[in-house]
């Protein structure tokens, strides 16, 4: 494959649990948030929240940033112009989800270029009524997802990925044959496996019914570990509704 300073970095990406004391410089963090705001975006529909309470982040990082789908802003723009919001909840979310999903990618790519680590954090949106009044967030604004931040203390390999084949599908999409995905499955458990990675974390989701969990570390891999994850958890979708709605989201009216 081609290569330069960009795919290099990005092809280097890991995910970073262990962070040294130093926090990065408010030049760094300040070159971090310009660069990503060039992400290409729908309508900027995004905020960033920063904290540098490292005593309260996890795996103690010294930053740690939450990025909200944010529509409350521009709300405020519109009412200066004399006009009144008529796109329904839903459609509004979804744009500016994915803004702050480029907006959050962007981030950690910038801070890998100048050698700050990260990790993001995928449960915001299941704690939104908590992040909201911790940060004083407004109505129509939602915690999509979080990015701890700082200088690594580890050096952990990059993790494997799915085969190209089974994830770039060209001119439509195939049925899946058994060859496609055990290959695929085999990929990712030999990758994982090699990296002792569950066992160092000894992060083995539980089996939640009585039925015998025949895994030990030894064959406990990432198929299996997502597997039970999406196999087990999140069954009602209440509980995310009702997160959404606390932040000014309703998106079951019709």
């Amino acid at each position: 494959m081609i290569k330069n300073k960009v795919i290099e970095t990005m092809m280097e990406h890991r995910s970073i649990r262990e962070y040294k004391d130093e926090t990065p410089s408010d030049e760094e963090i300040d070159s971090i948030i310009k660069a990503s705001q060039q992400a290409p975006f729908v309508s900027q529909l995004y905020s960033v929240i920063l904290s540098r309470n490292l005593e309260e982040h996890p795996f103690h990082a010294p930053l740690l940033f939450t990025i909200c789908a944010d529509f409350h802003k521009f709300e405020k723009i519109m009412e200066k112009r004399g006009w009144e919001p008529v796109t329904n909840d839903l459609s509004i979310l979804f744009f500016a989800i994915q803004d702050a999903c480029y907006m959050a990618q962007n981030m950690l790519t910038a801070g890998e270029s100048l050698g700050i680590g990260s990790c993001f954090l995928g449960m915001a949106p299941y704690k939104a009524k908590k992040l909201k009044e911790k940060y004083n967030l407004p109505d129509k604004v939602f915690p999509v997802v979080q990015l701890a931040m700082g200088y690594p203390n580890e050096d952990p390999p990059p993790r494997p990925r799915y085969p190209r084949d089974y994830v770039l599908f060209e001119g439509e999409y195939p049925e899946l044959t058994d060859e496609m995905i055990e290959r695929a499955m085999e990929d990712m458990d030999e990758g994982y496996l090699k990296q002792d990675y569950y066992r160092r974390l000894d992060a083995k989701i539980s089996i939640q019914d009585d039925k015998e969990d025949e895994y030990t570390y030894d064959d406990y891999s990432w198929t299996e570990h997502i597997s039970r994850k999406w196999g087990q958890w999140y069954r009602d979708k209440q509980q995310l509704l009702d997160q959404l709605k606390e932040c000014g989201f309703d998106i079951t009216e019709k």
